[in-house]
């Protein structure tokens, strides 16, 4: 009889646990979405992430300056345990202005624990990319477009004569912790 209430003890314990975690990121992930920014906040984290990007990544001015456009989504936040979810808004900007305002979703299941902020740019480099781009609905990083994601370690530089994608996506300003993190699959509106 000990052994059998040990073992439903067991079991409710871990699904208020895991009811627990998904309330938390739940709340989270519908606080942030309700919440939304208004297009001078967004400009005021988009021109601080643009700043922050080539004093984090050699060759990031260069790069920049190569692109078509540039999609900035600042300071997503994703958290989870188990259940995730991730939100952030952000601007297209062309010619170095603003053109469009959009916004980064993705829920998941898995293995996946810790909370982060990050800051997400994808860099068209090709006009036939970006067009694209502008004329999809629910575009899906990773998915609908080749988008390559470089590694900017700390000692690494870009070059735009060696990257000759459509697209180039960049995840940097990391702060906090997160197994398991990824921007792939988060869907753009």
């Amino acid at each position: 009889m000990e052994k059998r209430l040990s073992k439903m003890n067991k079991k409710t314990f871990t699904l208020i646990v895991f009811a627990t975690c998904l309330t938390l990121v739940l709340s989270l992930f519908l606080v942030t979405t309700s919440s939304a920014k208004t297009a001078q906040e967004i400009n005021g984290e988009v021109n601080a992430a643009l700043k922050l990007f080539p004093q984090q990544v050699k060759g990031g001015k260069e790069f920049l300056n190569a692109s078509k456009g540039v999609l900035v989504i600042p300071n997503i936040v994703k958290a989870g345990l188990g259940v995730g979810g991730e939100y952030g808004e952000g601007a297209l900007r062309i010619g170095g202005k603003t053109v469009e305002y959009y916004s980064i979703a993705a829920g998941s299941v898995g293995f996946q624990i810790g909370a982060q902020k990050m800051n997400l740019i994808l860099v068209f480099m090709q006009d036939e990319a970006l067009k694209k781009f502008r004329t999809s609905s629910g575009w899906k990083a990773g998915v609908d477009a080749s988008v390559a994601f470089v590694d900017v370690g700390a000692e690494k530089s870009l070059d735009t004569a060696n990257i000759k994608d459509p697209v180039v996506g960049f995840v940097f300003g990391q702060k906090g912790a997160m197994a398991a993190a990824t921007v792939e699959g988060g869907e753009v509106y």
